[in-house]
């Protein structure tokens, strides 16, 4: 797709907010654009289909606006430049084959579809004051005759659906809905009855795919063609159009079951961990969560005060998605990668454009919901809005957007939120985030549940290990590391946190269609104590034409992250790296690398291997800590490549402009065809030179057990435990029945465990503890504890789909 805790609220309460939604018009107010209500007092039931209309003009435009605010000034500008380049290259003669010339022939899918797109934009200038296209007979008169030659010639109800079903059903209709609003004054009825007829051939209703239709739309998809029924309803004055709308989000058709306003167990949607799943099996909060989470704030926006307003008291649970599913992995505005699948490929939809989608629609969505959600959104958004200075969201937001966020920057009773903080195991979508005041990590992880990575139509041909523990470290000093380039340019076989089979692979993705690829290996998650603590592990299963197996661990701390290794085999007669950082410096980057106090070269090509380093530090990024004495490949180099390389989709694909990038790697090589290899090293987020040696040799972790039947780390100034045991076994102290994720910690004369079996492969799990017990403070009803010298818990696992079950013992 080309874009680029639960609190359940009473039912009538819930109805009366949802009812009180109001679109938004843009006025000058003090200089800054703030959003208002259309009309003040209006009820239910008072707004009919031209206010309507009306609301959906100005979610395209933004309405009116103060013309001497440089950012709307900037914006103006920026959409004029645009729709200039696209005026002036679009073909107006009479034997024209095509709209533009490479976009030829118009009869491709992806051709009209993106020529529908390039007309929205031509008429969101058209319709916008101060562009240069502005009111312009000429423009107006060439849309309407564009749009009628697209018709005829392309899309049409005589037509067949080939290729990518997408374009037919859901963007090429949504760019002619939108075209058809913006341009409904001029658009003569015959054009216009022709464009509801093309809708309703291929997107007829949101709740089943056209050209299969015992499919049920899902996820994302479904909150697309909602949007695309209610405009079609709207244009046609259609009161039933406009009712399936509104009831396709709830699913009334299969009473609910394909529900965007539920928590789901399995495929696609949210979860009440905070995952959200798209394609059955990839985790996909940062694109199809936030075309869900846009759309449905769009429909709420524009349909309340009318008789076809949302009234579904469930919509609490995408109220309640903010804060559980997108702040967690928004970091400054920026969306994280690991939850963006395919769409890490897509030279126009980096991180920070998906971040500024995902803000602007939180905002919208803020307009119409309860005071005490909409407050604590704001105020997390005006604190992404005013720490992102590299990538700001004033230059990349459409006049609606900026008249939001400029209503919130401007409004001195909103606080800027400070960052998200604490450990969230996303336990249905295989993700793990770690984040601290100062940074972040997050774990890319896979399983036989949710797929390794997502490729196809072009998109993301290099894939193939980011899901295999790809490690992304985010400081908010480097908002830049991920969207400068990175994608193009990293060694896609040397991605952070990663254990690799040196093999060649070859291009994923490249034939039409999207699909998964899922490891056959069970565990992938962990446990989180108090919100702050994890223990996380994956086991690593080669795909086919690999023999590749290991066990990693990841223990996230405070101010540090322990990465272990056990188990690291294979035997196909090639190398096997764990890869400890693979970091972007930028196009001219020359941050110090210095390896056991001594500073290394600058040099582009430098490598060197240390035959016993201790400890590593980057400029800017922080320390390295190897506990045992280790083999440490280093490598200088200044990378090339191109966005056409891993994109080459028909809307999405990149281009043949080369890109440079600087990189520091740092990796262990483990040989050729290992057997029971391992490794330790310590990330320490933002730390000095100084502090790295000093952590080096004061070893306030201390690592217990690295072996293939457990891994663990003791943190005793906090009087922490962490275990993830593989099978039976003993690690320091603590005994497992199984396999499992373990967290202790002793403080206060009291005892907290949090256990969970990331294999979700066994019905209940025992764990003995070296600490006597007397009595217990609280448990979950999971958790059944017997105190004694040696208590034991036993934790029914099974159904709890890995995730953490906690007791705090005294």
């Amino acid at each position: 797709m080309n874009l680029s805790r639960r609190t359940l609220l009473a039912a009538t309460g819930a109805t009366a907010a949802v009812a009180a939604t109001s679109a938004t018009t843009l006025v000058a107010t003090a200089g800054a654009a703030q959003a208002q209500p259309v009309v003040a007092g209006e009820t239910a039931g008072t707004v009919g289909f031209d206010e309507l209309l009306q609301r959906a003009e100005t979610l395209l435009t933004g309405g009116a606006f103060d013309p001497s605010d440089p950012d709307v000034v900037a914006a103006v500008a920026a959409l004029d430049t645009t729709a200039k380049g696209l005026w002036e290259t679009l073909d107006r003669s009479a034997g024209r084959t095509a709209l533009w010339p490479d976009l030829s022939p118009v009869t491709d899918p992806g051709n009209f579809g993106q020529s529908y797109t390039r007309l929205r934009t031509l008429a969101t200038a058209w319709a916008t004051p101060g562009t240069s296209l502005a009111g312009s007979a000429e423009t107006a008169d060439a849309l309407v005759a564009a749009l009628r030659f697209t018709y005829d010639t392309a899309y049409n109800p005589a037509k067949r659906e080939t290729g990518n079903w997408w374009f037919w059903e859901i963007g090429a209709p949504r760019a002619l809905m939108d075209c058809s609003v913006l341009l409904r004054g001029r658009l003569p009825a015959t054009d216009l009855t022709d464009y509801l007829a093309v809708v309703d051939r291929f997107c007829p209703n949101a709740d089943r795919r056209t050209n299969s239709p015992t499919l049920a739309e899902t996820g994302a998809n479904r909150t697309d063609k909602a949007v695309i029924v209610a405009l079609r309803g709207l244009l046609g004055q259609d009161a039933a159009k406009l009712a399936s709308a509104r009831d396709a989000l709830s699913d009334v058709r299969d009473s609910g079951r394909n529900s965007l306003f539920r928590y789901t167990g399995s495929g696609d949607g949210f979860y009440e961990d905070g995952s959200f799943v798209q394609h059955d099996v990839v985790a996909y909060t940062g694109t199809y969560g936030t075309v869900l989470l846009g759309g449905t704030a769009y429909l709420l926006s524009l349909l309340a005060g009318s008789e076809w307003a949302v009234a579904d008291p469930q919509v609490s649970v995408m109220y309640e998605a903010v804060e559980r599913t997108f702040s967690p992995v928004v970091f400054d505005g920026l969306m994280m990668d690991a939850v963006r699948g395919r769409a890490i490929s897509r030279e126009r939809a980096g991180d920070h454009r998906d971040g500024a989608a995902t803000v602007a629609a939180i905002l919208l969505l803020a307009t119409g919901a309860p005071t005490a959600y909409a407050d604590r959104w704001r105020a997390l958004a005006k604190g992404w809005l005013t720490r992102n200075r590299t990538t700001p969201f004033t230059a990349l937001a459409t006049l609606p957007q900026l008249a939001l966020a400029k209503a919130v920057l401007s409004d001195r009773s909103i606080p800027a939120g400070a960052r998200t903080t604490g450990h969230f195991v996303f336990a249905d979508m295989d993700r793990v985030v770690h984040r601290q005041p100062r940074w972040a990590c997050t774990l890319s992880l896979s399983s036989k549940r949710i797929s390794a990575y997502e490729a196809g139509n072009g998109e993301n041909l290099h894939g193939w290990y980011t899901g295999d523990g790809m490690t992304y470290l985010y400081d908010g000093d480097d908002l830049g590391q991920f969207n400068n380039g990175f994608w193009p340019t990293v060694d896609p076989y040397r991605l952070p946190g990663t254990t690799v089979d040196t093999r060649k692979r070859t291009d994923l993705g490249t034939g039409a269609g999207t699909s998964t690829y899922r490891p056959t290996n069970a565990v992938a998650g962990g446990a989180v104590l108090h919100d702050r603590y994890g223990a996380s592990a994956m086991e690593l299963i080669g795909p086919s034409g690999s023999t590749l197996r290991a066990r990693k661990s990841w223990f996230l701390l405070d101010n540090a992250v322990i990465a272990l290794g056990a188990g690291i085999t294979a035997s196909d007669g090639r190398t096997i790296e764990t890869v400890v950082e693979n970091r972007n410096l930028g196009t001219d980057g020359a941050q110090r690398l210095t390896v056991d106090g001594v500073r290394q070269p600058a040099d582009q090509g430098w490598t060197k291997e240390f035959g016993h380093a201790r400890w590593a530090h980057v400029d800017g990024v922080g320390g390295y800590v190897f506990p045992d004495p280790t083999a440490l490949q280093a490598l200088r180099e200044e990378r090339t490549g191109t966005w056409r390389a891993l994109n080459t989709g028909a809307d999405t694909g990149g281009s043949t402009d080369p890109v440079t990038r600087r990189y520091v790697t740092l990796w262990v090589d483990h040989g050729v065809s290992p057997t029971d290899a391992g490794y330790a090293y310590v990330l320490l987020p933002g730390a000095s030179a100084a502090a790295t040696a000093v952590w080096s040799q004061s070893r306030p972790v201390r690592i217990v057990a690295n072996d293939a039947t457990a891994q663990a780390v003791e943190v005793r100034r906090q009087g922490l435990t962490a275990v993830n045991f593989w099978a039976a076994a003993t690690a320091a102290g603590i005994t497992a029945s199984g396999p499992a994720s373990v967290l202790v910690q002793r403080r206060d004369e009291q005892l907290t465990v949090a256990v969970a079996d990331p294999s979700r492969t066994q019905t209940t799990v025992t764990v003995e503890l070296p600490f006597p017990v007397s009595r217990v403070v609280t448990a979950d009803p999971t958790v059944a504890v017997t105190p004694g010298r040696r208590p034991l818990l036993t934790v029914t696992v099974g159904g709890s789909r890995g995730h953490t079950h906690t007791a705090t013992l005294s």
